[in-house]
């Protein structure tokens, strides 16, 4: 019987911090770290604070997790993907429209991004796990460019870091800087016909900077 309640214990923290980290993803994502208050994500969570102390220890070391669980979640995503390595070229161009894709779908994941760039990646730099989650999303591209450079498609100089840059800035920067491009270049790119132009813009950039 103990041993149940243990479980059952273990259950019910398990959801707590969960509900927790995920209101902690709302609301870092609409106002900021700094602007993000302990009391906000506790109410959403349907917590107190006391447990969000409890769990995390402080709210840097909070949003800490947050960088963690919103890279580990896009891994999580990307993982499932069952790209052909028969056709590298089609891979890449599925891999780039599922980043391109994750962005449009994940906003938080965008607006978080910003905020610790905003303090100049000063969490990001306490985290003990952001290298081996960004070692996960080398693992999905290299396969490809190996493939390809096998096929004798892709160049065989190429640099996966740079390859990886390349793509993530080019779905990055049209999603983080929407609103105000919109503006400046009296265009709606928030239009569904401008983002999938776009799509294929950046797929085709992609191969040919990976090409023989």
């Amino acid at each position: 019987m103990q041993i149940r309640k243990t479980g059952v214990r273990a259950q019910q923290a398990d959801r707590t911090k969960q509900n927790i980290l995920q209101a902690a993803v709302k609301v870092f994502s609409k106002e900021g770290f700094t602007g993000g208050r302990i009391e906000q994500i506790s109410s959403l969570a349907k917590s107190n604070d006391r447990m969000i102390y409890y769990y995390f220890g402080s709210k840097e070391k909070l949003f800490i997790c947050v960088l963690e669980h919103i890279y580990a979640s896009f891994n999580q995503a990307e993982a499932k993907l069952r790209l052909d390595l028969s056709d590298p070229e089609g891979a890449l161009r599925e891999l780039v429209a599922f980043i391109w894709h994750y962005y449009v779908r994940h906003p938080e994941f965008v607006t978080i991004l910003a905020t610790e760039n905003l303090h100049q990646g000063k969490h990001a730099r306490k985290s003990p796990n952001l290298k081996e989650l960004s070692g996960e999303a080398f693992g999905v591209l290299r396969p490809i460019i190996e493939a390809g450079q096998a096929k004798g498609l892709f160049r065989a100089d190429i640099d996966i870091k740079h390859t990886y840059l390349m793509i993530a800035s080019l779905c990055y920067f049209y999603n983080s800087n929407l609103y105000t491009l919109s503006s400046f270049l009296a265009v709606d790119l928030a239009e569904k016909q401008a983002k999938s132009d776009w799509l294929d813009f950046i797929s085709d950039l992609a191969l040919r900077g990976l090409r023989c």
